[in-house]
């Protein structure tokens, strides 16, 4: 009797290749040197800054104002905005002179759910370089002082702000941290900023940081008929 023949060897497990795809929704962030093209942006949304801290009656700013007074200077060398823009496609490769000066600081994050910005057509970018999809979501607006202590140069931040429907994302802190990083590349010995008391997730968020909140400090300030009363100084 012919013996019986061995039974067929295991077919090997077939190999799951890994999905290309990325699991959720990548959005590409771009930080960069705001330009005098931009002021219409940076108007609304020193305005909506202003309704978010409950002072739109202290906000007279205007679009005159703010072409007359920025961009007068180079960059960090006076006032300097940044600008963070937010595209659903790559940025393109930086081709201005103005990038010399500072260059732009993209990063791609993936988002759980995607963003609906109900204002992307308003604040549309204005850089014709970008794709068609490229809004602007916040600034941050920065000039130096000066540390008698340190004997150092520093920045001083006087607004930074970020569209409602990017909060919680992490764009504040790339702002901030482009600020303080390019503190660091100029050999400046601090950044500091003010924060409004009762806005506790702010004090948290700088906290969380590195930033000290100086309790013991207070700001001061001369401003319209109080300032406009020194315009001829008694002898």
């Amino acid at each position: 009797m012919a013996a019986a023949a061995p039974p067929p060897a295991p077919t090997p497990a077939a190999t799951a290749l890994p999905d290309p795809t990325p699991i959720g929704y990548p959005l590409f962030t771009r930080i960069r040197l705001a330009t005098a093209s931009d002021v219409p942006h940076i108007h609304k949304l020193i305005h909506q800054l202003a309704n978010f801290k409950h002072l739109a009656n202290h906000c007279s700013a205007t679009e005159a104002s703010l072409s007359s007074t920025l961009f007068t200077s180079p960059p960090f060398q006076s006032f300097t905005v940044f600008i963070l823009e937010l595209s659903h496609t790559p940025f393109p490769p930086q081709l201005h002179t103005q990038y010399s000066l500072f260059s732009p600081i993209t990063q791609t994050i993936t988002l759980d759910l995607p963003i609906d910005d109900p204002e992307a057509e308003t604040f549309k970018s204005n850089d014709k370089d970008c794709g068609f999809d490229v809004v602007v979501g916040g600034f941050v607006l920065f000039f130096p002082n000066y540390s008698t202590f340190l004997g150092k140069p520093g920045f001083y931040v006087e607004d930074m702000f970020v569209r409602e429907c990017y909060r919680r994302k992490g764009f504040g802190k790339m702002l901030l941290s482009a600020v303080a990083a390019q503190a660091v590349k100029m050999g400046y010995g601090r950044v500091e900023w003010a924060v409004l008391d009762w806005n506790v997730n702010a004090i948290k968020f700088y906290e969380d940081m590195g930033a000290k909140v100086l309790q013991e400090w207070r700001i001061c300030r001369l401003t319209d008929e109080a300032l406009q009363a020194y315009a001829n100084p008694a002898i």
